[in-house]
């Protein structure tokens, strides 16, 4: 990842400091061009205003004034101006009788140079001259590209002809091309510059994302006791950074959950079956007598219907917990329910001689749930209360209406659950005497009964009761 936000990053720049460098390179370029120009032009009206002192409409009629000190001073500042330039100056008048000055000692030996006297531009601009106009404009007539200049000369008030300066483009634009280097050698400085330090700062903002890619790797590899540095990098990388501790810690919790859920699931298959293989072996060697045979015998089969209801709950637990588990809503009356209960433990009942009773503040008691869901929970609650309930005790059943909820309650008069247990009541595998032994439960009660609950957007809760449990939870009341 490194490697491409630098190729990126890079290339973006280079392509702004090409960009730039041209616009540069163009700006000086025509800078130039235009104050050469500029000066061309200055030194073109010098020479217009001698020739518009020259005596005669016409040059013809100065001829025998060339020994006259204004010729003289035109001649020597045009050959000045020609020999600086490499140019070709004319001074013509409207009737096209003109002074030709050329740097080149004879025609002959640059005849090109003055064969572009004749050309279209130069008589169009001749035209434009006679107008007022000052005129630049660039040609490519002959070999190679020319500059020119004109400027008109006034005699007697009135535009009596124009002063052409032209010269060879390379000469105007002589010395760009070391410009030209001199931007390229700079572009180069930049780009390296620019490119250490993109490459240092790119390499300290990616070093907190790269200790994430160690840190998922080591995770991948089953230790979710791995931090990373939550103080460095910007605050979109702290946060990643302690989004990623949380979830490691949730891991490290998720990990230890599961650890100790293999181990009571092996603690609680494994009791029973010993139990029952103790026993088998016992009545297969001869160790129980005969006549005690049939007690052990009910021994083994109550502890594989406990074994049975641990494999229960589990395909229970098991099956809620899938992310596609839904409750089928029906709507049915709480109240008959719980009647039902009742009826279906009483033989449970009675033999603790435990007193039942239900106190109902509405009946009927119509709810919208998952019915057989919520029978499961009223039937998990009921049995923890009479498991816990000494025998001549008591056991109460409630339900009561209220702002679109019904709370239905389970009280029991048993020895309650202790303080430092109320936290982890409906963890999975926990029993109040911190003990799976026999007779006391799979300690998944509870756990089905929570995530029923939960499936169903409703609560589950410990009571606080100054004697025994009470346990409550809410259903969505339905219209009678």
């Amino acid at each position: 990842m490194f490697a491409r936000i630098m190729a990126v990053v890079m290339a973006a720049i280079l392509l702004t400091t090409v960009c730039l460098s041209a616009v540069w390179w163009l700006t000086l370029r025509n800078q130039q061009i235009d104050t050469r120009l500029d000066h061309l032009s200055s030194e073109a009206e010098g020479i217009a205003y001698l020739a518009g002192n020259l005596s005669g409409e016409s040059l013809m009629d100065t001829m025998w004034d060339r020994d006259s000190e204004t010729r003289t001073y035109l001649n020597r500042t045009a050959e000045k101006v020609s020999q600086e330039f490499n140019a070709l100056i004319i001074v013509m008048d409207r009737n096209q009788n003109g002074m030709i000055y050329n740097a080149v000692s004879s025609g002959q030996e640059d005849p090109a140079f003055i064969d572009s006297l004749n050309s279209d531009d130069i008589n169009a601009a001749m035209d434009r001259i006679l107008n007022g106009e000052m005129i630049r404009m660039r040609s490519e007539s002959g070999e190679a590209p020319m500059f020119t200049v004109g400027v008109p000369f006034t005699w007697g008030g009135k535009v009596n002809g124009a002063v052409f300066i032209r010269t060879r483009a390379q000469k105007i634009e002589s010395g760009l091309g070391e410009i030209l280097w001199r931007i390229v050698a700079l572009t180069v400085v930049v780009m390296v510059l620019t490119g250490i330090v993109v490459f240092l700062f790119v390499r300290r903002r990616l070093k907190p994302l790269k200790q994430l890619e160690t840190a998922a790797a080591t995770i991948a590899e089953g230790d979710f006791s791995v931090q990373v540095d939550e103080k460095k990098g910007d605050r979109e990388l702290r946060e990643l950074s302690g989004a990623f501790n949380t979830m490691t810690h949730k891991l490290q919790g998720v990990e230890a959950g599961r650890r100790e859920f293999v181990a009571n699931v092996s603690h609680e298959l494994r009791s029973p079956i010993t139990s029952i293989k103790g026993f088998a072996e016992g009545m297969a060697d001869g160790v129980i007598p005969a006549e005690e045979q049939p007690k052990y015998l009910r021994l083994v089969a109550d502890e594989s219907k406990r074994l049975s209801g641990l494999i229960d709950d589990l395909l229970a637990l098991s099956r809620l917990e899938r992310d596609d588990a839904k409750p089928e809503m029906t709507t049915f009356d709480i109240n008959e329910m719980l009647r039902r209960a009742v009826i279906r433990r009483m033989n449970d009942l009675e033999a603790k001689e435990i007193d039942i009773s239900c106190e109902f503040e509405t009946d009927p008691c119509p709810v919208n749930a998952d019915s057989d869901r919520i029978e499961q929970v009223v039937i998990n609650l009921l049995d923890n209360a009479i498991k816990f309930t000494p025998e001549g005790g008591k056991i109460v059943l409630e339900s009561a209406a209220a702002e679109g909820v019904v709370k239905v309650t389970v009280r029991d008069s048993g020895s309650g659950v202790a303080p430092e247990d109320r936290d982890k009541i409906f963890d999975r595998f926990f029993t109040a005497d911190r003990a799976h032994t026999a007779g006391k439960g799979t300690g998944l009660g509870l756990s089905i009964c929570k995530r029923i609950m939960d499936m169903h957007g409703q609560s589950i809760r410990l009571l606080d009761t100054d004697e025994g449990a009470a346990f409550q939870f809410t259903l969505e009341r339905a219209e009678k």
